[in-house]
């Protein structure tokens, strides 16, 4: 029952954060923003987290779950309220902060006590289940943030995705009894630097696979809404090519147990950083919304993967009572890709245009894909 607990609010969590993205790019853009605005906008959603994600590990370990989870789905409620109270960039700016921030209180919290629910034999299937959350929120955020923004406005649109946090928040205040309690260990934990982790190798593998499917994640997510924009897409279109995106990682988690027992895991981040870069290149080269979604589809394969291989892969290599800060680790590397990446390809877009941005990307994914090739493969099988 707890992983259950957990999967719906991870699924409620993620589509008012998920949502924001939508919300926020196009209401910034409503109020007469830049490319580059927009993606300073997105690169502060990462800012923090690529700071703190290790100390909101190391806090996790120490104190339990129930704490930081709540000072996520807090926070997150708060920052979707802050731009219908005050309207405006200056106030975009601080939610997006604040949005950021507080969401990775629960999912670094979430990454690293999922795989201990219900013995080790449950640990690949818990992450299976928390990522399939992920994924359907990621097509029940966008869609919802799409459509409300179409019929109600952008700012009735922030207020909507904020009663998505509602559940959660409840559960952690009232009911809370269903979260595993932090692991007692011995020493001080807290003096260890989490770069010990980063020289483990099969470690710093996970972590470089992590990264770069990320990345690929994370551009489609920012860039996606402003290219849609740029080719005349509504709002609720360009919502439901994002709901496509999410349900094509919905789909193949469903079926990744299969293929973990064909493939190694390393293996299969490895093809899938392939798919997402033949997803990349296609996108500039299309303007229709069917073929968009298409395309969104093929990627959503190609990079779904990668969350649920990390996570389990992490849990497993990590020593037992470091999982939360190796999962902070993981996140750190990520936000800061999603820090570098909105920043980067924003001043690509606003200086050559679409065309290059999406190139460019596919471009860095094939290099990925052929140094991860080189990488040793991670044994799940041993801790290290």
């Amino acid at each position: 029952m707890a992983i259950y607990l957990i999967v719906m609010m991870c699924t409620l969590t993620h589509a008012g954060f998920g949502g924001s993205r939508v919300v926020v790019a196009l209401y910034a853009l409503e109020l007469g923003a830049s490319q580059f605005t927009i993606g300073v906008l997105m690169a502060l959603y990462a800012l923090c987290p690529m700071l703190l994600a290790v100390y909101i590990g190391k806090l996790a370990d120490r104190v339990g779950p129930r704490l930081p989870m709540t000072l996520g789905t807090v926070g997150v409620a708060l920052a979707l309220l802050l731009p219908p109270v005050f309207p405006g960039m200056i106030t975009l700016y601080f939610s997006a902060l604040l949005l950021g921030t507080s969401f990775h209180f629960f999912f670094v919290t979430v990454t690293g006590i999922a795989g201990g629910i219900g013995g080790v034999e449950k640990r690949s299937r818990n992450y299976a289940l928390v990522s399939l959350g992920f994924s359907a929120a990621g097509f029940l955020g966008p869609m919802a943030a799409g459509f409300a923004i179409d019929y109600l406005g952008h700012l009735p649109a922030f207020m909507m995705l904020a009663v998505f946090t509602v559940i959660p928040i409840a559960l952690l205040l009232f009911r809370p009894g269903f979260l595993p309690k932090a692991l007692k260990h011995e020493g001080d934990s807290t003096k260890n630097s989490a770069f010990d982790l980063w020289r483990i190798p099969k470690l710093r593998n996970t972590f470089i696979a992590s990264g770069i499917i990320s990345a690929a994640w994370d551009l489609f997510q920012f860039y996606f809404p402003v290219y849609g924009h740029s080719i005349g897409l509504s709002a609720s279109a360009i919502g439901t090519v994002l709901g496509v995106f999410a349900l094509a990682t919905f789909v193949i988690r469903v079926v990744l147990p299969r293929l973990v027992k064909r493939s190694s895991e390393a293996e299969i981040l490895t093809y899938s950083i392939f798919v997402a870069a033949c997803a990349f290149a296609l996108f500039p080269f299309f303007h229709g919304a069917v073929t968009l979604a298409a395309i969104a589809f093929l990627l959503g394969l190609g990079v779904g993967c990668g969350q649920p291989m990390s996570m389990s892969l992490i849990y497993t290599l990590a020593p037992p009572a470091r999982v939360a800060e190796a999962a902070g680790l993981r996140v750190m590397v990520n936000n800061f890709m999603h820090l570098v990446i909105p920043l980067a390809f924003g001043s690509v877009g606003a200086a050559f245009g679409y065309t290059p941005v999406f190139i460019t990307n596919s471009v860095m994914l094939v290099a990925g894909g052929f140094i991860m090739r080189r990488n040793n493969a991670p044994d799940p099988d041993s801790r290290v």
